[in-house]
């Protein structure tokens, strides 16, 4: 079938952007050993360690939050200079510049606490990310797509957003600095489907495809039940947690309080809850995002 005319012919695969995110770590490091398993005829393959230093640590960062750092803006403003957004500056040399990147793609290699199995976050809803989507159901039926493309890549903030193409791979459950086998081959194989994908679409060889797939399109991020103090007051409901993806509708309980008083959703659409109770997002009080089902055609 038809692609994109113009081919990737450097991509570069991440890892460690949160020092506490294990898999894509431990990948790294076994593919920098063995280079053969990551690299494919059509393009140049780098891999990236992004936050060493959290990871020295085991922090999710020194600082602040790395995969938020990278807006043209603050990767323009020298005054923001701890690690982190110091370390983004580098990146954003090394890979970038973002705007006029010398990297073609970005794989950025994530763990989450919240149970989303093997997750795809594509920040673009253009021809290639639509076809990579199918291309990683089709090949990995447990993979889930979520469409993260509500803002310009240009306006994203995160490290895979310095290339004119990049991705994340979110896999959970896994607690924060530990390594489950599950995860680490869920992201192995997921990531090898998307250089498998890359390498056809330069070819102009990828398979047929189906028409259209199932993928949730993130719409908003609701937070823990707060006082007036900013103190939490309650949890995630014990028929959400760990329910991601599952759908919640209007009047469903979302949160019990402390007091043991039950909280309903009361939105207007049908929402799929993700990054339910990430551990990560607890420093923000946030309990989960929601997202709308959607068909992505193809």
């Amino acid at each position: 079938m038809t692609t994109r005319t113009n081919t990737i012919d450097t991509v570069a695969i991440v890892g460690g952007t949160h020092g506490n995110e294990f898999s894509g770590i431990y990948l790294l490091r076994k593919w920098q050993q063995t280079p053969s398993l990551v690299s494919r005829d059509t393009f140049q393959t780098e891999t990236v360690f992004a936050n060493p230093k959290a990871f020295e640590a085991n922090k999710r960062y020194l600082d602040c939050d790395m995969n938020r750092q990278f807006s043209l803006e603050d990767l323009a403003n020298n005054d923001l200079a701890n690690y982190e957004q110091s370390r983004a500056k580098a990146l954003n040399a090394q890979l970038g510049p973002k705007g006029d990147a010398k990297t073609d793609f970005i794989i950025d290699l994530h763990n989450t606490t919240s149970n989303m199995g093997p997750s795809l976050i594509l920040l673009q809803s253009d021809a290639f990310n639509r076809q990579m989507g199918a291309y990683v159901k089709m090949k990995m039926p447990d993979a889930v797509v979520v469409l993260e493309d509500q803002v310009t890549v240009e306006e994203h903030y995160f490290l895979s957003s310095i290339s004119e193409q990049g991705v994340i791979v979110e896999i959970g459950p896994q607690p924060q600095s530990v390594i489950r086998q599950d995860i680490l081959d869920w992201m192995d194989e997921m990531t090898a489907h998307i250089l498998d994908f890359v390498d056809l679409h330069n070819q102009g060889r990828l398979p047929e495809l189906p028409a259209s797939y199932e993928a949730f399109k993130y719409h908003e991020t609701l937070k823990l039940p707060e006082d007036e103090n900013g103190e939490r007051i309650g949890m995630v409901h014990r028929n959400v947690q760990d329910a991601d993806f599952k759908p919640l509708k209007s009047g469903d309980p979302i949160f019990t309080l402390f007091d043991g008083t039950e909280v309903s959703w009361e939105g207007d659409y049908e929402a799929y809850p993700h990054f339910i109770n990430e551990a990560a997002y607890y420093d923000n009080n946030l309990a989960m995002s929601l997202a709308k089902k959607v068909t992505v055609e193809v």
